[in-house]
């Protein structure tokens, strides 16, 4: 039996490039922002580095870090 490796490092060396996190998305109140699955909406509230809530007109979501489905306009 062999065990996972959690964690790869990365040579200096290596002809393959180490995987770069993308920056973190970051909403203010007042941004107007497409969702993946509710659409246009406004950001109406934002809790840093945790949720950001959003209304869509016709219903109001709390969307949770890391915002993949969310993008700013």
């Amino acid at each position: 039996m062999t065990k996972p490796d959690a964690t790869k490092r990365f040579l200096p060396t290596s002809p393959f490039k180490a995987p770069v996190a993308p920056p973190p998305k970051e909403f203010q109140v007042g941004n107007r922002v497409t969702h993946d699955v509710y659409g246009l909406g406004r950001v109406t509230g934002v809790e840093e580095g945790v949720a950001v809530i959003v209304d869509f007109g016709s219903l109001q979501k709390r969307i949770m870090s890391p915002y993949t489905k969310l993008t700013n306009l």
